[in-house]
């Protein structure tokens, strides 16, 4: 579900997991529950992890992974638990992020989720995390039938809140992909800031408008040049 707004100061289109959220912590904890409720060695918490790449691996590939080293030792109930709802019963916000969007909100800005994955699973995030309540909209690939990068999913963001890119004034991009959320801002020629989390910048075909340490910082960056 989304909600339409109406354009004021500009359009944030705003990434979901690991941007908004701390999705990978999230889904640590969960790893870490189902390997102790399992009876499963906890050093296996390292191995799961990977096997999640971030969340970018297929939830039938994990789950079948998991499956597998865990024949006979675990359900599959408890496996598709894991892989369903795990991150999302557990995700908060990221530090900041709530003012950030707050700050943006008042001064006329319109917030729009824009996110891969699942719709059950991202709504349930945005619903425990409240950000449905602070963004005036969002989008989930499954549900618009198109994945970042693809400048479509960007499209149907704006539409949702009654805007249009890139034509929209002061429309920007911010996400912590470099393929999903840069290379998107880029294909469309829209200004962009990369949410770093302690890495360093390594793509090749694009580059972020600017690079910030974590969410709060990126909408902050984007204000600021609102305002000049």
């Amino acid at each position: 579900m989304t909600r339409r707004g109406a354009a004021g100061a500009g359009l944030l289109m705003i990434d979901l997991d690991n941007t908004l959220v701390d999705r990978d912590a999230a889904f640590r904890a969960a790893v870490a529950a189902f390997l102790a409720e399992q009876r499963l060695p906890a050093a296996d918490l390292a191995w799961a992890t990977a096997l999640d790449a971030g969340g970018y691996a297929t939830r039938e590939d994990v789950a079948a992974t998991l499956l597998d080293r865990y024949r006979g030792r675990a359900s599959s109930a408890a496996v598709r638990a894991l892989v369903d709802r795990g991150a999302a019963d557990r995700v908060v916000l990221i530090p900041g992020a709530r003012e950030a969007l707050t700050r943006a909100v008042a001064e006329g800005w319109t917030c729009v989720v824009v996110t891969n994955g699942r719709t059950a699973q991202q709504e349930a995030k945005l619903r425990r995390t409240g950000l449905d309540r602070l963004v005036q909209g969002w989008v989930v690939s499954e549900a618009v039938g198109c994945a970042k990068p693809d400048p479509a999913i960007f499209r149907a963001a704006a539409d949702a809140v009654g805007a249009s890119v890139p034509r929209a004034p002061g429309a920007w991009v911010i996400g912590d992909s470099a393929h999903a959320d840069i290379a998107g801002a880029d294909a469309l020629g829209l200004p962009s800031v990369w949410v770093s989390n302690g890495r360093t910048w390594a793509g090749n075909s694009c580059r972020p408008t600017h690079v910030a340490p974590d969410v709060a910082a990126a909408i902050g960056h984007v204000l600021d040049a609102g305002r000049r």
